[in-house]
């Protein structure tokens, strides 16, 4: 069950904090619970991304970008993550999580999203979303101008754009 009461949370809390543009780092803590282990003892990898949920939508929040969507009628998808992980996450151990937009295209926002144990990235994480109403995608220009931001458009990382040209190169639908 999506944990609700967590999400609740983290959005409280993020009321409570100053206001950020979309091109400020958004940063939360989080304690890994024994609900979110593996067989392994480790945190479990579908749980990863609902801790970066926990995460990305209070940045959504306090960036305004939640309100607008909210305004406009729309929503957002996920239409895409890419994740490395590179050290494994224990019960109990505390995590600082980071949200930042890395840019946009003309159908996508691309967040990137990181949770540091201590001082070592442990995962990091590269989202492509998509804004949606009842007729399909919202153009990002559109959504920038909601934003009050129309000009909002940073180059996007070597590394996010060479994701996407590899995204565009996977056989879609994939084979049965």
């Amino acid at each position: 069950m999506y944990p609700f009461i967590r999400l609740s949370i983290s959005l409280l809390h993020a009321r409570g904090q100053p206001k950020t543009s979309f091109d400020d780092v958004y940063e939360s803590h989080h304690r890994v619970m024994p609900w979110d282990m593996d067989l392994f003892g480790e945190l479990n990898n579908g749980l990863t991304l609902t801790l970066l949920d926990l995460n990305r939508l209070p940045f959504g929040q306090q960036t305004g970008w939640n309100r607008c969507l909210l305004n406009n009628g729309w929503a957002m998808t996920m239409a895409g993550v890419s994740v490395r992980y590179r050290k494994r996450i224990r019960m109990f151990e505390k995590v600082r999580i980071t949200c930042r937009s890395a840019g946009r295209d003309d159908r996508f926002f691309y967040l990137v999203q990181t949770i540091w144990s201590g001082k070592t990235a442990a995962t990091n994480a590269v989202y492509r979303c998509a804004v949606t109403n009842k007729k399909g995608l919202v153009p990002t220009q559109d959504v920038a101008v909601a934003m009050g931001a129309p000009d909002w458009a940073p180059e996007l990382p070597a590394w996010v754009r060479a994701w996407i040209d590899a995204e565009a190169e996977r056989t879609w639908p994939p084979e049965s």
